[in-house]
């Protein structure tokens, strides 16, 4: 069976994890084995891929046999009759190959638009992946500092004890164990939501979500390189071109309407005749000639069509150029987003660094009475800020890449 593949251009991401972690690689085959909008696209665009074929034959032989029988009370009586004609279209005036190009550029577009299609689900994943593993990292820490809170409330009830601490010591941090616990319930409450919209985009729940890839697959080096590509490979600026190409077909179409066509044409008939008592007849016909019909007055129809397909032409035209630059547009925003989490994710890296050394060394410094009680809840909670900061801005991290991805006609779903 095919599997799925998040590529760009076609490569797809290699993820080191943990046996029973899902990989993002597993949320995409998921996701394209069996999301329904996806599958309802293609569908389309197969019933879609069969348009030239029926524009191809109106340029084709075609025969059709018919028969009849019935009764005349006051003339032959009983008969019955059957015919079989054939027709061979010559010179169409250009109908049919315009309806082919046009059945074509058509198909061409709804290519681009399923790969589109493939582009937002793919999106959608990388998007859900990223928020579930957000939140899955939070209700982590979260955990995590209610270990470290109630390995600190033990201590300084110790201390109290003892009469190196206060009763104040021990309430403030009974106080910020309370909120750690709290601060879980929210954590997994938001968790169980991101899980459902998890479960709805890749089809399953997802259970523990393995880290991250550095990158998705190459980007572009530059602005101008992100922009370039993304007017060469953008799927909806691809579909508007594609687009446009059908509605010239179609002026051309129009204008063929006018145009005279000649088709070769034979027939043969066969009837059976009974008038009365043993009497009988059998009339037979055949016939063979070529047929030229030549529109001398449409009363402005054509003329109207033409000017029709023309407008037409220029609204697609138009609609393509928007689309170009719309292509630029989120390519610019997601060049401007990437290059800000990056910024963040370096950023909070070491803020992360720099707030579990402060709270080590608090730590360490309040056993021997040179830190407070506050102190110590200080540099906690500036090392959970730090730590879901920095979760959030590898989430960033993965959401900016699809989108620029995405934006140059990169983020792509192919098959083995």
């Amino acid at each position: 069976m095919n599997k799925a593949l998040l590529s760009a251009g076609a490569v797809m991401l290699s993820l080191s994890a943990p046996a029973a972690a899902e990989t993002l690689r597993d949320a995409v085959e998921a996701a394209y084995a069996g999301n329904p909008t996806l599958a309802a696209a293609r569908a389309r665009q197969d019933a879609l891929a069969e348009t030239p074929e029926q524009a191809r034959a109106a340029g084709r032989l075609t025969a059709a046999a018919d028969g009849a029988a019935g009764y005349d009370k006051f003339d032959y009586g009983k008969g019955a009759g059957g015919t079989v004609t054939a027709s061979l279209p010559i010179w169409t005036g250009g109908r049919v190959s315009s309806s082919v190009r046009a059945a074509e550029g058509d198909v061409a577009a709804g290519r681009e638009g399923l790969r589109d299609a493939e582009s937002a689900l793919l999106t959608q994943v990388v998007g859900s992946y990223a928020e579930l593993l957000y939140d899955q990292q939070a209700v982590g820490i979260a955990k995590a500092d209610i270990v470290l809170l109630d390995h600190q409330v033990a201590e300084a009830q110790a201390r109290f004890r003892l009469g190196k601490a206060t009763r104040t010591d021990v309430a403030q941090l009974e106080a910020q164990r309370a909120s750690a616990g709290a601060t879980l319930a929210s954590a997994q409450a938001t968790l169980e939501t991101s899980t459902a919209g998890y479960r709805a985009v890749v089809g399953h729940d997802p259970g523990e979500l393995a880290p991250p890839p550095p990158s998705l697959g190459p980007l572009p080096v530059t602005l101008d390189q992100a922009r370039t590509e993304a007017l060469a490979a953008n799927p909806l600026y691809q579909q508007g071109l594609r687009a446009a190409d059908a509605a010239d077909a179609r002026v051309d179409e129009a204008r063929a309407n006018g145009a005279p066509t000649v088709s070769l044409g034979a027939g043969y008939g066969y009837d059976v005749r009974f008038a009365g008592v043993g009497d009988r007849d059998f009339p037979r016909a055949a016939n063979a000639g070529v047929s030229l019909h030549v529109p001398i007055l449409t009363g402005g129809l054509v003329a109207s069509q033409v000017r029709q397909a023309n407008a037409e032409h220029r609204a697609a035209l138009f609609d393509a150029a928007a689309a170009g630059r719309e292509a630029t547009r989120s390519t610019d925003a997601a060049w401007a987003a990437l290059d800000g989490a990056q910024a963040q994710m370096t950023a909070n890296q070491a803020g992360v660094d720099a707030a579990d050394l402060a709270l080590r060394g608090v730590r360490a410094e309040y056993g021997f009475d040179l830190r407070t009680t506050l102190d110590i809840l200080v540099a906690d909670e500036s090392l959970r800020t730090a730590q879901l900061a920095l979760a959030r801005s590898r989430s960033d991290m993965m959401i900016a890449q699809a989108a620029l991805l995405r934006a140059t006609g990169h983020l792509e779903i192919v098959t083995d």
